[in-house]
């Protein structure tokens, strides 16, 4: 069970999600605390399921993903075993960065990094389209992303 969080793990919090990569001496500086007693709240946090991990934002375009896509996916029929399937199909797509269950119109939002054109038509004709359950897809190509953020805020006036 987790515990409540106070306004110093708050600013941990707003800190790592910037720079996960600060060194626990520069984090205990910042936040006016012993290394030690840093380390053992930023453990916490990790093991209370606040801080789930750690990344490096990559540059896709630099590794040739140029196009970046929200498909929108309706499946026929609602059943747990097909859904759970269809699910973990996704999970397993490299191409796949997110994917949503929503409500509305379709079922699931799934954003995909492509490469060109035709890794589109690949994805979408052989990959998504043949899975059984799958009524209709539609595509969004993204032409400028305006914010691609992780960052959540993390007010100090916030109560958890």
């Amino acid at each position: 069970m987790a515990t409540q969080i106070d306004d110093l793990d708050r600013q941990i919090l707003d800190i790592v999600q910037g720079n996960g990569r600060i060194s626990n001496a520069q984090l205990a500086e910042k936040i006016n605390l012993s290394p030690a007693a840093t380390h053992k709240r930023l453990r916490r946090l990790e093991n209370e399921g606040y801080i789930e991990g750690y990344y490096a934002k990559i540059n896709r375009r630099k590794l040739g993903y140029r196009m970046l896509c929200y498909i929108h996916i309706s499946i026929k029929t609602h059943s747990s075993d097909e859904l759970k399937k269809f699910r973990e199909m996704l999970k397993e797509m490299p191409e796949v960065l997110a994917c949503s269950f929503v409500t509305g119109e379709f079922d699931y939002v799934v954003k995909v990094a492509i490469r060109d054109e035709a890794d589109l038509e690949n994805f979408i004709l052989n990959k998504i389209t043949p899975v059984p359950g799958v009524s209709q897809v539609s595509t969004r190509l993204v032409v400028a992303e305006i914010k691609n953020g992780t960052t959540l805020p993390v007010h100090i006036d916030q109560k958890i």
